[in-house]
Parts: structure tokens; sequence; C-alpha cells
């Protein structure tokens, strides 16, 4: 009879690197996820808080926020609603595959991050560059952040502040530039300086509300809309079938939980990869309406003039949008400090790694090193806003990231898993995965590229 044994990087040497994994993992939890130590290091049972259904509402709100913005954009590169449904629902099958591979994985190694699952599965090259990865996706999508509080802040100044009608006469506090820099100073650098984020919980649940009305605005305004709101012309076909893939990065921005995944998996009371995939699959698809109900009204109230950021495309005096504008700001300026927790604790993680530091014996550094990182973060975050306008150029860049985190690393993630097994024969549903890992990889891989020459060669040279 065949056995099989998981021997993923048994090898002492291949665990050196972790002598400070714990305090990263903790580092990057989730603030809304209480999770528990690792076996053997409690004499508890091991077991976390949080129930299924709990755990559904912690992934959907992990999946859901202001990339939604974009998805009436991507619908009309797409090609329209049927292109566009089509895709997001083959995508959804590697999505949730991605989910279920990475608790496997977890359990696996007996890792509780993202991270630190790569780094044990797959060993310190993919590691490495799976952490860098993360620093720059937050990076990223912070920028993507900024430009939004630019966005909203115009349609809501125009509507609050008439202006003459002679040219080159705007006050100056109404100058975009000027109103996210402010905003950003004043709400967003505060927030991101202190150590723990554990206080934003309360806030954060407010945005995910805010983002579900959003939703129904956009909706209610495409069954009811006003006379003023006209499509000028509603694609019904992709011009050419590469057409449609450049909808991938809205798409893959939008999904994109995998991060946050592995601690909510681990933070479950019964933390079981069948209960996991029931979970993932439920919040998938509650995600998949709430996308598909925004980028379906959005593309089909606007047509192909609909803005990158759908909320452009309405009246500046619309109470309800107004309102739908304010959540998203709320949506934003409690998610800016978070995605900039995770990518400060990675890059911290990086700098002890480097320097070979533990943790306890750079405790004295560590506030000034944090209020440098937070700082030049922040500022450059700001600065790349201000001169780039426009949210779809920012998707475009960081949605090809957010393929490997989808796609690439569970993929590597499930092949290294499988050829660490110990077994006498190949079973075929041992080969069926390592094709499954390979498939993914190559799809992540492409995508990847593709979106990002495309990002390069078109968007930002444009």
């Amino acid at each position: 009879m065949a056995q099989a044994t998981g021997s993923i990087n048994s090898d002492y040497r291949d665990w050196e690197w972790s002598a400070d994994a714990g305090e990263r993992a903790r580092l990057l939890q989730s603030p809304s996820v209480e999770t528990v130590p690792k076996s053997g290091e409690s004499q508890g049972s091991g077991l976390g808080a949080t129930s299924a259904l709990g755990a559904v509402f912690i992934v959907v709100n992990a999946a859901l926020g202001a990339g939604l913005l974009n998805f009436p954009a991507a619908f009309n590169m797409a090609g329209g609603v049927a292109a566009g449904i089509a895709l997001q629902m083959c995508m959804l099958i590697f999505i949730i595959g991605g989910l279920v591979i990475l608790a496997y994985c977890s359990q696996a190694s007996n890792e509780r991050t993202y991270q630190e699952v790569v780094w044990a599965v797959c060993g310190k090259v993919p590691g490495v560059l799976c952490e860098v990865a993360i620093a720059v996706y937050t990076f990223g999508t912070c920028i993507a952040f900024l430009i939004i509080i630019g966005d909203q802040e115009d349609k809501i100044i125009a509507a609050l502040v008439t202006e003459p009608e002679e040219a080159g006469s705007s006050r100056w506090y109404t100058d975009r530039k000027f109103t996210i820099s402010i905003t950003a100073f004043l709400l967003i650098l505060p927030l991101s300086i202190p150590k723990e984020i554990g206080f934003q919980k309360y806030a954060s649940s407010l945005s995910v509300i805010g983002t579900w009305y959003v939703t129904a605005v956009i909706i209610i305004k495409y069954i009811w809309p006003d006379k003023e709101l006209v499509p000028v012309e509603i694609p019904t076909s992709p011009s050419t079938w590469m057409a449609v893939f450049n909808a991938m990065p809205t798409i893959c921005f939008g999904f994109q939980c995998h991060v946050s995944s592995v601690p909510v998996f681990n933070s479950m009371k019964q933390p079981e990869v069948k209960t996991w995939g029931a979970v993932v699959t439920a919040a998938m698809v509650i995600a998949l309406f709430v996308y598909t109900g925004t980028g379906v009204c959005g593309f089909l109230t606007f047509g192909a003039s609909v803005d990158q950021d759908v909320l452009l495309s309405y009246p500046s005096d619309d109470i309800p949008v107004a309102l739908a504008r304010a959540f998203i700001i709320l949506c934003v300026l409690t998610s800016y400090p978070i995605l900039h927790f995770c990518g400060r604790a990675v890059l911290e993680g990086l700098w002890l790694r480097y320097t070979g530091v533990t943790v306890e014996e750079d405790v004295v550094r560590e506030r000034r090193r944090r209020l440098l990182q937070t700082v030049s973060w922040f500022l450059l975050t700001l600065l790349l806003a201000l001169f780039i306008p426009d949210i779809g150029k920012v998707i475009s860049v960081i949605g090809g990231l957010a393929a490997c985190f989808i796609f690439v690393f569970p993929g590597l993630c499930l092949i290294q898993a499988k050829l660490s097994e110990i077994q006498e024969t190949r079973a075929i549903s041992w080969w069926a995965q390592v094709s499954y890992g390979v498939f993914m990889v190559t799809l992540g891989a492409f995508i990847f590229g593709q979106t990002t020459a495309n990002a390069i060669f078109v968007d930002l040279t444009a």
C-alpha cells in the first residue's frame, strides 16, 4: 500500500530563517482575527475562536473594497456583460482553488500567515519574492486609495462650492492636490504611525457597510435612472480576443483576499480544509454577486463612456451618490493604515532577517525605524498619487501582482507540497494535483506578464 508522509522542508537548516517567524506572523495578523499560538506553543486545544459563518463574513470583508469602483470599466474593457461575467466565472474556480491550497499548505507547514507558508513550503527564494511582492502590492494599493480620495473629494467639493464661470478662477482650497494632501496629513498619517491597529476594527466595519451601500446605489440608479443618464454606446463583444485580458487586473485586484486568508483559516474553531472549502466558496459567491451587480449595472448605465472610477460618471449634486462617495472616503481612510501596517511589517521582517538581529534585541530602535518607514512610505505614496490622477493606471499594475498571490504562489506551494510527500507509488490524483499546480503557476505568470507589460507600454507611457 502506498504510504504518504508530509515532509515539507523537514531539514532543520530549512527552518533556520524562522527563528523570528512567530513574531512576524503576529505582526501580520488582521486586527479583526483572533488567532492562537501554534501547536507546541500552548497547552490548549489549538483551536481558534472564529465560527464558519464568521469566517465567511471576514473573507467577504477582505475581498470587497474600493476596487469595485473599477468593475464597470472592466466590463467595458472585456467587451460587454457576457464576456465580463464569463471571465469572472472562469477565474473564480482558480481563485477558490488557491484559497483551499493555502489552507492545505498552512496545515502541512504549521504556519499562520501567507508569506510564512510560502517560506516554509517553497523555500527561501520564493519566500523573499513573496514578501517583496506583498510590500510592492500594498504600496501600490495605498497609492490607489489616495487617488480615490481625490476623485471623491473633487465631486463633493463641486457640489458644495459654486465656481464662477471665468477661466482660471478656481479657489486654492478646491485644488485636488491640496485636498488630497490635507486629508492625508490630518487623517491618514496619524492613523498609520501606531504600532498596533486593532483600534480600527470598528471603523473598518463601518467602511464595509459603506461598500455595500455603494453597490446598492449603483444598482438602484440603473433600475430607476435619472433622465440625464443615457449611455452613449454599450459594447456587446470585445474588440479583439486579447481585449478580454485587459479586465483581468481589476478582477484579480477585487477578489484578492488570499494574503489575509491564511490567518482567517487558522483562527477558525475547526480549521479543516473541507470546512474551509465551503467557507471560501460561499464568500467568493457573495463577492461575485456584489462585483457583478456593480459591474453590470454601472456598465449598462453609462456604456462605453463609463469612467475608471464609476462614481465619477454620476452628477456631483446627486445626494445618494454623494453619500456613497463619503462612504468610499471612509473606507479608504481606514484601509490605508491597515495595508500600510502589513507592508511595514513585511519590510521590518526583511530588515531583521538581513541584519540578523532578533526582535528582542532591536526593541530600542524599533520606534525610530517605524517612524522613518511610516513617513517615507506616506510621502512617497502621496507624491505619486498627486501626479497619477487615473486609478485605472495603478490597478493595471498592482492587478498583475494580485494574480501572483491568487495563482502563482499557491500553485508553487501545491507543487512543492506534493513533491515533498514520500510515496511508494504516484497515484493519478497526485499527478492531477501537480498538474493543477503547474497550470495555476502558468496562468498566473501569463496574467502577470500580460498585464504588467500592458501597464508599462500602454497605460504608464500614455
